[in-house]
């Protein structure tokens, strides 16, 4: 799965703003469809007050925190899956991403054109959800054909074949509702099996609800309609106004910022959370690594075992690992030092089987 997310929605709803706001890289905004042609590429920091108190107890020479991709397609509109408005160009953008955060205009501003000429959440994201399901029944038609051809090559190619179909006769009918795929319950042979395909709603999906300076309440209608529709689906969802965004990404300093935020009485943005949720909705989770020389978080997948978190380091430290030294920062937290973790018994020694968990502060041994 790419470690990236992609920012989609229609027209004019906020997502090059929002884009610009995450990553402080300029993405082309106009108050007409199509503006944003190529999609806009930013890396953005993962904020996160645990490197933040590690560096404050070692005083390192360099803090580097961990990093999640964002990508800002260009809108789409109805009949993007027949090519409409760029719509196959818009597409391909769309499936090499790994996750999705879909944006969903949630404001009232006259001057705004919105595509459909009416705010209405529950319309512009059945708009898109019934354009990306039906780019994936063509793609899901081709797999059928290619499944039955192979069907005729002898035994083994059947039985592949088979939970091929069974896939498909899953994930059509939810299609055909312009449901996404990932609410299909497929078994994991099911799943490994339609990978090939690519399907765009299979990908992992999150809703941004775009608000102006007073919808970020909990009486904003458009919100609560959004709301409604991701919990049908399991999605989370994220409040952000766009506009105060791009003003808090327009101070110089961290300290202005963090003034501003204060002020309006906000502990962190709203594009913290996006960029947090995003990190996790792609399946990263992050380990530490601490020290006088630096402070760093690195990035693996949940599940990953500790010689795969030592190869993100160096790919020696995986082929000659021996053992990782452990905390958690939950236990730096509670008792304040490595001295007095070591003291508590709660500094370990894990093995090749070891899978490391979000939060571990790691140091490796290996041996080449």
């Amino acid at each position: 799965m790419a470690i990236n997310c992609g920012i989609v929605g229609l027209p004019n709803v906020g997502k090059s703003t929002i884009f610009s706001a995450l990553t402080s890289a300029p993405a082309e905004a106009a108050n007409y469809p199509f503006c944003t042609i190529n999609p806009n590429v930013g890396i953005v920091s993962l904020p996160d007050t645990r490197l933040k108190k590690l560096a404050e107890h070692f005083h390192p020479k360099k803090v580097i925190p961990a990093t999640v991709e964002f990508v800002d397609i260009a809108g789409l509109v109805k009949g993007a899956s027949k090519g409409e408005g760029l719509g196959n160009q818009f597409l391909s953008h769309i499936r090499e991403v790994g996750v999705i955060a879909h944006v969903v205009r949630c404001f009232d501003n006259d001057d705004i054109v919105h595509v459909a000429g009416k705010i209405d959440p529950a319309s512009d994201i059945e708009t898109i959800n019934i354009e990306l399901a039906l780019a994936d029944l063509a793609s899901l038609d081709k797999r059928a054909e290619r499944a039955e051809k192979a069907s005729r090559m002898g035994k083994e190619a059947q039985k592949e074949a088979a939970v091929v179909m069974r896939a498909i006769e899953k994930i059509r009918p939810l299609l055909q509702e312009g449901r996404g795929a990932r609410l299909a319950d497929l078994t994991d042979d099911e799943r490994d099996a339609i990978y090939d395909t690519h399907l765009i709603t299979m990908k992992p999906q999150m809703y941004v609800c775009n608000v102006d300076e007073t919808g970020a309440q909990d009486s904003n209608p458009y919100v609560a309609a959004v709301k409604k529709i991701a919990e049908s689906e399991g999605a989370d969802t994220v409040i952000i106004c766009g506009k105060f965004e791009a003003e808090l990404a327009d101070l110089e300093s961290e300290e202005e910022r963090l003034s501003f935020l204060e002020e309006v009485g906000l502990e962190e943005s709203g594009l913290s959370q996006l960029a947090r949720a995003a990190y996790h909705l792609i399946g990263l989770r992050t380990f530490f690594t601490a020290g006088e020389d630096e402070c760093r978080a690195w990035t693996i997948h949940a599940g990953d075992t500790a010689p795969k978190a030592a190869g993100v380091i160096h790919t020696d430290f995986e082929k000659g690992f021996i053992k990782a030294e452990v905390y958690s920062f939950d236990d730096f937290v509670k008792y304040g030092s490595e001295q007095k973790i070591k003291e508590a018994g709660r500094y370990r020694q894990e093995g090749k089987a070891y899978v490391v968990n979000d939060g571990d502060v790691m140091f490796f041994k290996f041996n080449v």
